[in-house]
């Protein structure tokens, strides 16, 4: 029996494109390591950030200089697929951000009938946008933070509109509060605002990346997060805990080595941790996740309340990422992990 071959999907048409050549590549490595080698043949297929798909010779460069392609002027590709894409028998999509965890590429790939890895069309898209996620996550009861979901349309409105809606938003939410656009990942466009003018200001930057608009109440707490592993019956992973020295966990604090700590597992008395693990489990089961999530949490110390944050559906996945990590302490590593993805994703094509 020959090779799986799988087609590794990275690059994109997000903000977070460098970020999914870097996850890409550690998923490549892991795949061409112990049995891996031996089940699977990888197939890299890249989109540039203009969204054209290249033939797995100019991905392969791409993987391994770790560079995207400069490709503004060549959109020749836009919509032909390469031919190697007719021998793939699962597709690996690690496009991080909008264009790729959002639901697009899912139903994409749903219509050419091939399996890959990850949430459906409805779990990626609810896990992406946080307005539908957070109501989600109420229907499940799950407990959250106070937040407000606006629009850009009342953002950029009349002069008489605007003051009200900020107006609406202080009535509702304490300062400190977080403004984020509800569907752009890795922090991108987040600010921490404690006043009516940094609320205005934070507001309309945020509106200028999405239509749709989230403000959270800030709350004292640790920042907690929790794997999921499976389809119909996942499995929670061990704990982990980002600490950090910034004021948030905004892009570069996420991305620049030495600004952020991960301990795992995370210090928490057993009864906290078995809480989290349940609510990751309900979470993913709330916006009808599959293959993968990390759910992330608040622990509020002082009152021993747990809150759930939000879903990740298809997070960071390089050697160095909370995700992989987590599942390395609950016992299985890296080369495990991925083929385990393909395994489920396979499976869930099935039924």
């Amino acid at each position: 029996m020959g090779k799986t071959k799988v087609g590794l999907l990275f690059g994109g048409r997000s903000g977070e494109h460098e970020v999914s050549i870097i996850s890409a590549k550690a998923i490549a490595s892991a795949l061409n390591q112990n049995s891996n080698a031996t089940k699977y043949e990888v197939i890299p297929v890249y989109i540039d950030k203009q969204g054209a798909w290249h033939e797995s010779d100019i991905s392969q460069q791409v993987l391994e200089s770790g560079k995207s392609l400069n490709n503004e002027d060549d959109n020749r590709n836009l919509w032909q697929f390469p031919q190697s894409l007719n021998d793939i028998k699962v597709f690996f999509p690690i496009l991080h951000g909008p264009n790729g965890e959002d639901g697009t590429i899912q139903g994409l790939l749903t219509l050419m009938q091939i399996p890959y890895v990850g949430s459906g069309v409805l779990g990626s898209s609810m896990g992406m946008d946080k307005i539908a996620m957070k109501t989600a996550f109420t229907q499940a009861g799950l407990p959250q933070v106070k937040y407000l979901g606006v629009s850009r349309s009342q953002v950029w409105s009349s002069p008489c509109v605007f003051p009200k809606l900020c107006d609406q938003i202080e009535e509702t939410l304490i300062y400190p509060c977080f403004v984020k656009p509800a569907n752009l990942g890795s922090s991108v466009g987040i600010a921490k605002v404690r006043s009516r003018s940094e609320l205005e200001s934070a507001l309309d930057n945020a509106a200028s990346f999405d239509r749709r608009i989230i403000i959270e109440e800030g709350v004292v707490a640790r920042e907690v997060e929790c794997a999921v592993l499976g389809n119909d019956h996942p499995k929670a992973s061990v704990i982990g805990e980002i600490s950090f020295s910034s004021d948030f966990y905004d892009y570069e604090t996420k991305y620049t080595s030495g600004l952020a700590e991960l301990h795992i597992p995370a210090k928490l008395p057993d009864t906290v941790a078995e809480q989290i693990k349940e609510m990751a489990l309900q979470a993913f089961s709330a916006v009808d996740a599959a293959g993968l999530a990390r759910v992330d949490f608040f622990y509020v110390e002082a009152t021993g309340e747990v809150l759930i944050n939000e879903i990740n559906t298809l997070p960071g996945f390089t050697s160095t990422s909370m995700y992989p990590q987590l599942w390395q302490a609950t016992g299985i590593d890296f080369p495990q992990l991925v083929d385990k993805l393909i395994v489920l994703a396979q499976e869930r094509h099935q039924e």
